[in-house]
């Protein structure tokens, strides 16, 4: 029951209606660890966007993915916000499984569209080490970067510092929360914390 109405309370908040031009795109939202070879992952989380003189703003984002071996998956999905849509895609291996620190690298496309932006294409690539603080609790502090440019990704850049982490209800359901710390003039810093379940 207490599962149940902690599901619901993650549904309610990706309600909250979305404001901004200037967003984020999808957060990192994950371990270093791939999804289970063979199994399924949606993953669902807001967004809260602050500072580097901005009003604050919350968007939503959602992702789908599916691992193809023990050390590779693949997502796609999409993250809303007022007037600005990005749709994206990654692929994550584990480079580093079952060491003292576990090490991902993750690299992607998006594509951002919307009224209140000019449409462009962007290259995501993320750094993601992190490990088991105890058999449910796993921490993270990825290296998130997005480059992107009208036509062609290449100029405009975000650079993230990224601390979460990642804690496993059960087989099915892990809970996760992040910070994003932007590290440039161009990265807006935030806070996002979902919900991810999994299903063959």
């Amino acid at each position: 029951m207490k599962k149940q109405r902690l599901a619901l309370l993650f549904a309610c908040l990706l309600i909250i209606p979305a404001a901004t031009a200037s967003a984020q795109d999808f957060g990192i939202m994950e371990s270093a660890e791939t999804i289970n070879q063979g199994n399924f992952k949606l993953r669902a989380n807001p967004m809260f966007l602050f500072g580097k003189g901005f009003d604050s703003d919350v968007g939503v984002a959602a992702m789908l993915g599916y691992g193809f071996t023990p050390r590779f998956d693949l997502e796609g999905g999409v993250a809303i916000y007022d007037g600005v849509t990005f749709f994206g895609a990654n692929g994550e291996y584990w480079v580093l499984k079952h060491a003292p620190i576990d090490f991902s690298i993750a690299f992607g496309l998006h594509r951002r569209v919307g009224d209140q932006t000019a449409d462009y294409n962007g290259i995501d690539l993320t750094f993601l080490p992190g490990g088991h603080v105890s058999p449910n609790l796993e921490v993270y502090a990825g290296l998130d970067f997005a480059f992107e440019e009208l036509g062609v990704p290449g100029n405009f850049k975000t650079v993230h510092l990224v601390p979460g982490l990642e804690y496993k209800l059960n087989d099915s359901i892990d809970l996760l929360a992040e910070l994003g710390l932007g590290l440039n003039d161009s990265s807006r810093h935030y806070f996002s914390g979902g919900i991810a379940i999994y299903f063959r």
